[in-house]
């Protein structure tokens, strides 16, 4: 079940358009990574975000369910637990995930620290050695997803707010801002609210996913001025992880069960759709990296009460 190879067309009315690009050159590469699973967890495992370093042809993974970080070899089809989680570091749960170019990865962690005085998100070398845990300014702050911006700094949206945290290393050490507060033009509504988030690519903005509305907004990366992208009324409720290849936007809208592509402007101001799949009706797909020319998408097991395996990435979000 859900074993196949990365999809070669997406249909929009008559119009046949790629989804990602073809998979005959990556034919000896899992189509399918399997994750390992928490045996001794109550709910199963439950999945969210994914980092991808592009040098070292790595991704990691992030368990909700206790919060463990998994990794995998872009070449190898089992992926393994990297990190500890059910506290480790202060670590119950984890969210997004990205990697920077000398390979430390950076953590999101949603829920993590509202209420409990544990850290909101963390840093780690590429050898797993802790950089950083830090609390982001704040009493409700859920860190969903985090970029890496022009700067080299990492940028962290706020689920409960319209906020965009950034995270960096300066002569006092590691320290986490408020870099960005849009809520006097970002309407704070019930659910989700910033999620996913993109350079654009002219490196001058991030482009952030409101899902509970299905809006796309733009912060300028030097200000963190806030102002809509234009994307014709396309539907983008449930938007959750965002891709960015070139020109081409790809929006993964969880539990619409639905993959959107658009092409979006190099400075991130308007977007427009291109067309819409739905994705497998068996998975609850969250967000997606490239890496090594394929994007990989995360199976949440959202929409399971108690998740069993298998546990999977995968490369084609239809099966």
């Amino acid at each position: 079940m859900k074993r196949t190879s990365l999809i070669g067309a997406l249909l929009v009315a008559t119009t046949t358009l790629p989804l990602a690009t073809a998979a005959t050159a990556h034919s000896t590469r899992p189509a399918t990574y399997l994750l390992a699973g928490d045996a001794n967890s109550p709910v199963g495992s439950k999945f969210e975000g994914i980092g991808a370093d592009e040098r070292r042809g790595l991704f990691y993974i992030s368990e909700v369910t206790g919060g463990e970080i998994h990794r995998g070899s872009v070449g190898t089809a089992q992926a393994q637990e990297w990190l500890a989680g059910d506290g480790t570091d202060g670590r119950f749960t984890a969210r997004g995930i990205t990697v920077d170019p000398a390979g430390n990865v950076y953590v999101a962690g949603g829920p993590n620290g509202i209420g409990t005085g544990r850290p909101d998100l963390w840093v780690y070398s590429k050898e797993g050695r802790l950089l950083a845990a830090l609390r982001a300014p704040g009493t409700d702050v859920f860190l969903n997803d985090v970029a890496i911006g022009p700067d080299g700094a990492a940028y962290f949206t706020n689920s409960n707010d319209a906020q965009v945290f950034r995270v960096a290393h300066g002569r006092d050490g590691w320290r986490a801002t408020r870099w960005a507060d849009a809520s006097a033009t970002i309407e704070r509504r019930p659910g989700f609210n910033l999620g996913g988030i993109v350079l654009t690519a002219d490196r001058r903005a991030f482009v952030v996913a409101q899902g509970n509305t299905g809006r796309l907004w733009r912060f300028d990366a030097r200000t963190g001025a806030v102002s809509p992208v234009a994307t014709g009324g396309a539907d983008l409720v449930d938007a959750d992880g965002l891709v960015r290849q070139g020109s081409r936007l790809t929006v993964v809208r969880n539990f619409s069960r639905t993959v959107a592509i658009l092409r979006l402007g190099a400075d991130g101001r308007h977007a427009s759709l291109l067309g819409q799949r739905a994705s497998s009706p068996d998975r609850v797909l969250t967000t997606a990296k490239v890496l090594r020319g394929r994007v990989l998408y995360v199976d949440s097991k959202f929409d399971e009460a108690v998740a069993s395996g298998p546990y999977e990435v995968v490369t084609d979000p239809t099966r």
